[in-house]
Order: C-alpha cells, then structure tokens, then sequence
C-alpha cells in the first residue's frame, strides 16, 4: 500500500462503514487512477471533498425510517438528556435518582421505549416532588445542595410544573413509540457527553442575582445540536430534525413561560436564537432546488 492510498483510506472514514464497505474500493480506485504519478498526497479541493461528502453521507443515511416516530424518539432524547443534565451536578446527594435518570436516557438511546418509560416515571415523580418540597418516595434532605457543577441547590428556581413539563414531554414522547410498536434507532453515545457539558453551571450568561439563571455552556450545546439539526434538515431534504427541533423548543418555551416576570433582555435573546435556529430546521427541507439549464 502506497502512502498516497493510506492517505485516501484515512479520508474515507469520514463515509459510513455501510457506504465504505458498498463503494469504498470503487471510489479508491478512481481517486488512484486520476492521481498524479509520483503523488504521496491527496489535493487539498479532493481532502474537502471527501470530508464533506463523508458528513454529507452520514446525514442522509440518517433520514431513513418513519419521519414523524424518528423525529419524535429524537426529540425526547435530547429533552431526557436536558433532564439527567439538572440531576448531574447533585449525583453526590442523589445517587440512586440519579443513576435511575443516566439509565433512563441509556434506555431511550437504544430505543427500550417501555423501560424508558418507567425509568422515566420513577424519576420524574421524585424530581417534581423536589421542586415542590414533598417527599413521597423517600426522605431527602432540602435544599438539596450542589457540587461544583452547579452553584444552587436543586430546581431552586424552578416549579414543579416546569419540572413536570420536561418530564411529562418525554413520558408521552415515549408512550406514543411503544403504543405504535415503532421500535426506535440507537443514538449516538455523545447524548451523554452533552448532557455532561448542559450540566456545567458556568459561566453564567446573565448577572449573579438574576433569578432565572442560563450558563453559556448549556447555550453552547444547545446552539450546536440546533446548528446540526438545520444541516441535516438542508442535507436530507427531510421534516424529522423540525420535528425534534420544536419539541424542545416547546419545553424550553414553557420553562420560561413559567417565569415571565423574571425574564431580561438577555432571556429573551436567547429565547430568540433558539426560535431562529429551529425556524430554520423547519424551513431547510423545502428549500428551492437548482437546476442546471439545457
């Protein structure tokens, strides 16, 4: 193997194993036959080309399935995600909870929409009994305090509507998958790194003594997932990353519905990108198609 095929094979990952394994040799050998004699290294517009042809390809093997269910079991991942993200910081207080909640998002990343289910319900009614000072399943110490994660106690400036709203999403999210049968794809395992990242308090975006506080990083993984999903939507040519989009809007919408007369300037531009970014979704599918002239 010759230091120019390495380089071309190393491209190549950037295709799906499916897609590699269909037309990788095929393409190869056209990459080879047109290369310049004594060349070790592929052109730089050929590097491009086939990094962005690798990550085109990805997306649009991506849109295959029902749209609607696939859309859907999207969406609730990352709303899930967003829900073990506000336990995290507190797995030193809440082990068990939180435990439950990492397997409640395992669960629906691999599409065991029953198991999701419970898991969901169980962790859902213990953090809405937090948020509202209750203690129906077992005794927890409240405030429940942070760790470095997070500079506040749990859902301290959260109801236990907002709270049940998040969860309450994913639930029937969920009950709709396993009433069709529709059994859903496996995620990606980057929705853990991302609720990892969501879970980080810092640094704030808005003053200290603001009384509904949002962090830059959870706005950086927001704005990314919601820059991936106007890609695939413009890519594919398909509704599912519009679908996904809008129901984490919806739940986004809803937590700060719940504190409108707490609401800045600040919140409301950050309340506006995600709009933007979700309109765009919804409207990158449709978007006007060239064609060449005769």
């Amino acid at each position: 193997m010759t230091a120019l095929e390495r380089r071309y094979r190393r491209l190549l990952l950037a295709y799906p194993k499916r897609y590699r394994a269909a037309h990788g040799d095929e393409l190869l050998d056209v990459l080879l036959e047109s290369a310049a004699p004594g060349q070790s290294t592929p052109v730089l517009r050929e590097a491009w080309g086939l990094l962005r042809g690798g990550v085109r390809t990805r997306i649009t093997l991506q849109a295959t399935g029902t749209a609607w269910a696939d859309g859907l079991h999207l969406g609730v991942t990352a709303v899930s995600a967003v829900n073990l993200a506000a336990l995290l910081p507190f797995a030193g207080s809440l082990p068990l909870w939180t435990l439950l909640s990492v397997l409640a998002l395992l669960a629906v990343m691999r599409g065991w929409t029953r198991t999701a289910f419970l898991l969901t319900l169980a962790t859902g009614v213990k953090a809405v009994s937090i948020a509202g000072g209750w203690q129906p399943l077992d005794l927890t110490l409240l405030p429940v305090y942070p760790s470095p994660l997070a500079d506040r106690p749990l859902f301290e400036t959260s109801s236990p509507t907002e709270v049940a709203v998040g969860y309450g999403v994913v639930l029937s999210g969920l009950a709709v998958l396993a009433w069709r049968r529709h059994r859903p794809r496996v995620r990606s395992w980057w929705w853990f790194a991302a609720a990892l990242a969501a879970a980080w308090a810092g640094p704030s975006w808005l003053p200290d003594d603001t009384l509904f506080p949002i962090s830059l990083s959870k706005m950086a993984v927001e704005v990314v997932a919601l820059g991936l999903a106007v890609a695939g939507a413009y890519l594919a040519r398909d509704p599912r990353w519009a679908l996904a989009s809008g129901i984490y809007l919806v739940v986004t919408s809803g937590g700060l519905g719940l504190h409108g007369d707490e609401l800045t300037r600040q919140h409301l531009a950050y309340w506006g990108v995600l709009l933007v970014l979700t309109l765009a979704t919804a409207f990158a599918p449709y978007r006007q198609r060239r064609h060449a002239l005769d």
